[in-house]
Formats: C-alpha cells, structure tokens, sequence
C-alpha cells in the first residue's frame, strides 16, 4: 500500500511551514547579528578615538615641555607614556641631548595642544593629528614660538593608551 501524499495547496503549506519561513527567519537573524557586530566596532572606534585623542594631547605636552632645574624628573617621567622602541629612542635623546642641554643652557619649553584629531582608531592601535605650540627659552634670551603638526601613533597596552610613534608632518 502506497501512502498517500499531499498534492496541491497542502504541499505548498508543508514547504512554506518547514522550509521557507524556518529560512527566513535564519537569514533575519544572520542579519541582525551582522548589524550587531558592525554597530559594536564602530561603537569601539568612537570610544578609542576619543580616548586616544586624549591620551595624544597630554603625552605631547608631557614630552615636550620642561624647565631646567627639574628637566630630568619631568622628560624620565614622560616615559611612563611610551611605549615600544620610541620610549627607547625618546630615552636616549632625552639622556643624551635634551637633558644635558637644558641644564648646561638654561632651556625651558612650554608646549600646548590647541587642537588634535583622530586619522584612525581600533580597539588596540590609534593615529592622531596633534597641533603643538611649543614656547622656548634659552636662559635671558627671548622666547621663541614655534608651532608644528605631529602624527601620533598610540597603542593600548594594559588597557591605557601609550605613544608609539611620533613623526612631524
């Protein structure tokens, strides 16, 4: 005995019930994920700029400015905000050059950030624009302005945002 198979319309139900609808609703839900996920990286990206213009802003006033009395104090602590073979470039200049020059000729720099931008931002790698004003003197002499675009490439290490890369444009 031969069963008997559903011909016309009921077949139809049978394909739409357990076929397409069942189809659909996975092709929706792939969907709705796809869009969660986007939405959660663009959402990092906007959070790791903000922090990372922040982080870029404060580590290049940190690194540029200092007084002679204290200049070794104030650049070794200015360390704290590198990381990678620039903190170990940044320390030998500073060791090498900048330290003992400021002592020996009374250098003082004053350095401010009047603006900074994100280029770039992920959740562990940032580029920032930083525009630096930067005032210095050499002992009674009268200060010189200077001002200057720097890109700013900064990496989270430990959950903070540490300089690693500092390229004038």
């Amino acid at each position: 005995m031969v069963a008997d198979t559903p011909a016309g319309p009921a077949r139809w139900q049978k394909v739409l019930v357990y076929g397409i609808v069942p189809g659909l609703a996975l092709v929706a839900a792939a969907g709705l994920g796809w869009l969660k996920w986007v939405d959660g990286r663009d959402r990092e990206a906007q959070v790791a700029a903000g922090e990372s213009v922040a982080a870029a802003k404060d580590s290049t006033v940190a690194m540029l400015s200092y007084q002679p009395d204290d200049v070794d104090k104030m650049l070794e602590g200015a360390q704290s905000r590198l990381t990678g073979s620039f903190r170990d470039s940044y320390a030998q200049l500073i060791r090498d050059v900048v330290i003992p020059g400021a002592k020996e000729k009374k250098i003082s720099a004053v350095a401010s950030v009047p603006a900074a931008a994100s280029v770039s931002a992920t959740g562990t790698h940032a580029t920032v624009m930083v525009f630096v004003n930067q005032t210095s003197t050499v002992g009674n002499d009268a200060p010189v302005n200077t001002s200057s675009v720097v890109r700013v490439n900064l990496d989270k290490v430990d959950g903070q945002w540490l300089v690693s890369g500092f390229d004038p444009v």
